[in-house]
């Protein structure tokens, strides 16, 4: 344990001291915490669909049918026909041949990429790759490239010099990235990959239900569906629910039954988690979810942020105001606390150093009232 006190303390007088702060009641836009209600603008539930009435209402049916957990993995005794039946609707939503269901993002990035890369090949990631992309770029002892963040002209450069030096090589980036809110050149960057002998590895965690049409994500209204060659994303931020998935070739995907540790060795989720997704799903296919508002809601937040002077990037429903200093940012959300409103810090190491921030998450079930009070609340710089 030596050190382990002296790191908590280092981190606690650098304001970076991470801590769990539990919320009681909760509902899409608002959170209850020690006894009093928010305005939650820290949440990814971005179209509300965590408490629709049909995903709750399919949840019970599959926990009364099956009840509450899996009990093996799914190479065991845990595989039901419902997992199935999500991942054909996942692959034809993603117009892919085939799907896998992960347990979570970071077990299906964390499993992805090891399973099919290893130490003769190279992994070229955009700097601003999330945590889970990256571990898994580590885990698989392939070598890890970086490229500056959205430029498919570095890349370009990177794979002249290096490409030739390794037998398998995969190019990843987010869709949409998580902390700073903006989009990926996808088309540049798969021209770059074609190119090259790459495979394209894209995480839609925070497209998917948002972009595209019927919300099936960045890839498909860049007209890139069936191009890419491995497609993540997650049921738990838009789509309200949890787990996450994989959309490939059939080939990928049993290859990935066979060699995904964080597949082979988990307990299959739950048939009521199970039985949500293909709710939220099936809301996106019915066109009840609406994305383009809710992006047009943020563009317009956005444009206010700005005219007040903060320094706000993002052009999605994620929305950072960049404040500098951790200290700053977490003063300003201490202070947007007593006036009501959530929203939370977000500091190195999750960001590059000088670059804390608010990171407002615009959802369907802000009020133009509560939008208009944050900002109201946070005042300018």
């Amino acid at each position: 344990m030596e050190g382990w006190k002296e790191f908590l303390e280092e981190r606690e007088r650098r304001q970076l001291l991470r801590r769990l702060v539990p919320s009681g009641d909760r509902a899409p836009g608002v959170a209850v915490r020690s006894g009093r209600g928010y305005v939650d603008f820290s949440s990814n539930d971005y179209l509300g669909l965590s408490a629709h009435p049909l995903l709750v209402a399919a949840a019970k049916g599959a926990l009364e049918k099956y009840g509450v957990g899996a009990g093996a993995s799914r190479l065991m005794s845990g595989d039901l026909a419902i997992h199935h039946e999500l991942e054909e609707e996942v692959a034809a939503f993603k117009g892919a041949e085939a799907a896998l269901v992960f347990n979570s993002g970071y077990q299906a990035n964390t499993g992805i990429v090891p399973a099919l890369f290893g130490r003769r090949d190279a992994v070229f990631a955009d700097q601003l790759c999330h945590a889970s992309q990256l571990d898994g770029a580590i885990l698989s002892r392939a070598k890890l490239l970086r490229f500056r963040h959205n430029d498919p002209e570095q890349l370009e450069r990177m794979l002249g010099k290096h490409r030739g030096s390794f037998d398998r090589a995969l190019v990843m980036t987010e869709s949409v990235f998580s902390m700073d809110g903006d989009r990926a050149p996808l088309s540049a960057l798969l021209a770059a990959c074609r190119r090259h002998r790459c495979l394209f590895m894209v995480d839609e965690a925070h497209a998917t239900g948002v972009f595209g049409p019927q919300g099936r994500g960045c890839v498909e209204a860049e007209g890139l569906a069936g191009e890419v060659d491995l497609v993540m994303g997650t049921f738990s931020k838009a789509l309200g629910a949890f787990g996450a998935y994989l959309a490939g070739t059939r080939t990928v995907v049993d290859f990935l039954v066979n060699s995904a540790r964080s597949f082979i060795y988990s307990t299959a989720l739950p048939a009521a988690v199970i039985a949500a997704d293909l709710a939220a799903l099936r809301l996106c296919l019915a066109g009840e979810t609406r994305g383009e508002e809710l992006l047009a809601r943020a563009a317009s937040f956005r444009e206010a942020l700005r005219a007040n002077g903060w320094t706000v990037g993002g052009e999605s429903q994620i929305v950072p105001v960049v404040v500098g200093e951790s200290a700053r940012a977490v003063s300003l959300s201490k202070s947007l606390a007593e006036r009501g409103y959530l929203a939370l810090p977000v500091r190195p190491p999750t960001v590059p150093e000088g670059s804390a921030r608010l990171r407002f998450s615009l959802t369907a079930a802000h009020t133009p009232a509560q939008i208009a009070g944050v900002l109201e609340a946070l005042g300018g710089p």
